[in-house]
This record gives structure tokens, sequence and C-alpha cells, in this order.
């Protein structure tokens, strides 16, 4: 028999890695985005059940899979429109039936075809972004939220109207033709770059940055470069994303606490990683069709080719940062303007450029930091202490706590 806490977080494991492969493999025999999730969260509560008494079974991914498909196959009978679904309940039953002849480790990857499903141009962009990355990366809703700055129950809203969309309309479950590919592709790419990124950023409270999550998502800018292999931009998010996991193992010190990159050991980045990114990046730059995605990895390049942080040549990401504000307009891109604004030697600019943010980024933790870092540049110490305690207030990651909590208390020991 397995203990109970034990078996909750090995389902939880398996299910923050996991999830978003068996929600595509259920999507794609169901067309129903809801029943997909019913039936997965009713095969989860079985195996809590089961497990508990019999143990883990030697594939847990084709155990949950198979019981999902038969948890559908009930709620289909015990439905109201159950003799318009006989097809359904037919088709499942033989899935069923040849994934007993199939080999367990062999679950159908679907979830490029879930992502452009759920980027179909019906769908408003922030829809297509919420929608793939609740079912393709895993993610809850308050974390989609959180991501988008939005409270849950809007954000929730807003992903039922999506799967309910797609089903009135008859979006098809599939991968479009090459050549229809440019009204998805923007939204695509910045699904999988989400995806990146909410396991990139350390989680609420004591949990961690989710490494399967950007390997995930690695995986999906690999298969999209196999299927577009001269798209700039694809290239350019795939070496974006690279050359930021690079620094995966100095992200935290052994406290677990957030190490920025300015003091991270540098010699625990991966070169190989950094190696295939600019070779990806130079690449892209080389077909002359920028885009957000190089720029932003040519700013990454440029923070890991520096030999040390003081030979960082921040002149030329703010040229960058010029550049992507031209491309991608937003608070936060003016935000990251305005710090290497600051670092290549304009501090009254960089405040005044601050200033006129706050409106907007007032309760954005990285905004508060940044405030804090440029009025301890300008020797202005109460001003900094006054900010980060506001980023220590705003944060939810107790690794970003304690990082911001030591430079509170290193600027009051001074």
């Amino acid at each position: 028999m397995t203990d109970a806490p034990g078996l909750h977080a090995e389902i939880t494991s398996i299910l923050r890695a996991d999830r978003g492969r068996l929600l595509s493999a259920l999507i794609r025999s169901l067309g129903d985005f809801d029943l997909a999730e019913e039936a997965l969260s009713d095969a989860t509560e079985r195996a809590l059940v089961h497990w508990a008494k019999q143990g883990l079974p030697n594939n847990p991914k084709a155990w949950l899979l198979q019981v999902a498909r038969r948890a559908a196959i009930d709620r289909i009978r015990k439905g109201q429109r159950f003799a318009a679904r006989i097809p359904d309940i037919t088709r499942l039953m033989e899935e069923d039936e040849e994934a007993r002849g199939m080999d367990p480790h062999d679950i159908p990857d679907e979830r490029l075809r879930l992502i452009f499903t759920c980027c179909h141009p019906a769908l408003d962009e922030k829809s297509r972004v919420a929608l793939t990355l609740r079912t393709v990366g895993g993610l809850t809703t308050r974390e989609i939220a959180r991501a988008f700055l939005d409270t849950e129950a809007t954000m929730g809203q807003r992903l039922s109207r999506a799967k309910t969309k797609i089903g009135a309309a008859g979006i098809p479950y599939r991968v479009p033709d090459r050549s229809n590919w440019d009204d998805r592709l923007a939204s695509v790419l910045t699904v999988v770059y989400l995806i990146f990124n909410e396991g990139w950023t350390a989680g609420p409270g004591d949990a961690p940055i989710r490494a399967n999550l950007c390997e995930e998502a690695i995986w999906l800018g690999r298969l999209l470069t196999t299927l577009a292999p001269r798209e700039p931009e694809i290239e350019g998010l795939l070496a974006l994303m690279l050359l930021s996991h690079a620094r995966f193992a100095a992200r935290l010190d052994a406290d677990q606490t957030v190490v920025p990159l300015d003091t991270q050991d540098r010699s625990l980045w991966n070169t190989g990683m950094i190696d295939e990114g600019v070779l990806l990046l130079d690449q892209a730059v080389a077909r002359h069709r920028p885009g957000p995605f190089q720029v932003q990895a040519a700013i990454s390049a440029l923070h890991i080719d520096a030999a040390t942080p003081g030979e960082t040549d921040w002149p030329q990401i703010l040229l960058l940062y010029d550049r992507l504000s031209e491309m991608t307009p937003s608070p936060v891109v003016r935000l990251n303007r305005t710090v290497a604004l600051a670092e290549s030697g304009d501090l009254g600019a960089a405040q005044k450029d601050l200033a006129a943010l706050e409106d907007a980024l007032r309760d954005y933790q990285p905004y508060q930091a940044a405030k804090a870092h440029l009025a301890k540049l300008a020797g202005n110490t109460a001003e900094a202490a006054e900010a980060f305690s506001a980023a220590i207030t705003l944060t939810k990651s107790d690794s970003e706590a304690r990082w911001l909590k030591r430079q509170l208390a290193a600027l009051r020991a001074h």
C-alpha cells in the first residue's frame, strides 16, 4: 500500500509533467475540452484509490489515459444526448481496445495539434494564449490570471467562453497547412514562450522553478522548427529559450534563493545550450526578417556574451529595447528599457521614464524592484528601502522574497 502523502505528491508530479500530453490525446478523441478535463479528473480520483491499494502501475501515464477514456464513456452514457454520441463511444471503445495491444509507453503526442486548435483566428489573441496555457501547459486558472495580471474569476470566464466557441464554431482539431500558418503563428509562439516563462518563474510560496515546463516549451519549439525549418521567429524563440534555460543551474543558491543574472556563477551555465542558442540566433538574423523573439534572444545573448557583469554591452542592449518597443509596445518592455537606460549611464532620464510607468505598473513586483535599484544607484536610500519593501509585499515567491529581503537588510546596514 502506498502512503497517501507520497501518492499525492507522485500524482501531482505526473500531472505537472504530462497533463498537457494526456489532455491533448483525450481532446483529439472526444472533441470536447470540458469532457476531456472532467474525464482526466475522474481518472486522477480513481488513481488515488487504486494506487493506494495496489501501488503504482508500470506506466502511470498510460493507466491514467486508459481510465480517462473509460470515464468519458461513462459520462457520455449518463448524459442527455447519449444517442447522438454513440459514434463517440464506439470510437473511444476502439481506442481502448487498441491501447491494450500497444507499447504502454507509446502515448500519442497531440500537443502541437492542440496548440493550433487553441490558436485559431476565431478566438481573440488573449483567449488563444490563455486556453493553450490551460490545456497544453497544464497551468491553473489562477496561474494564468497572474501571468495576465487578471483576476481568477475573469480568467475563468474567458477560458469557458473560448472552449464554448471552439465547440460551437466547429474548429477543426488539426495542424493547418504551412500556407495557413501566418494568422496563427504569432499566437503559437507566444503560447510556447509563456509556457516556458511560467516554468522559469518561481511559483508561489516554496513552489520550485519548474524545469519540466521549460523543457516542454523547448521541445515544442524544436518541433516547430522541424515543421518550418526556415522560419526566423521560430528560430528566434527557440534561441531565446535555450539561452535562458542554459542558466538554470545558477538561478538558485544553496538556500533556494533567487540569484540575479549579474551575480550568478557563470561556470554553472550550460555552454552547449548557449552555443546552440547563438547558432540559431545567427541563422535567424541572417534571414533578414526581424521579429520580437529574435530581438529578445539578441538581448539575452549580449548578457551571456559578457565575460563579467561589468563588461555587459548596455548601450547595445538599450538599442535593442528601442527596437523591441517599436515591435511590441508595452509597459513591461518600457520597464526593461528603463533599466537598460540607467545601466547605460543616463540615470536621470531612466528615473523620469520609470515615474511615467507608475500608474500602469505600481502593483507589479519587478517595477518596484527596478525602482529600488534605480534609487539605490542614485544614492536615495530611503526611497530604495521603501520600494524594496513594496516589492517584498507584492512577490508570491519565497525564493524571490528572500533575495529582496537580503537587499533591504544590506541597504539598511549601510
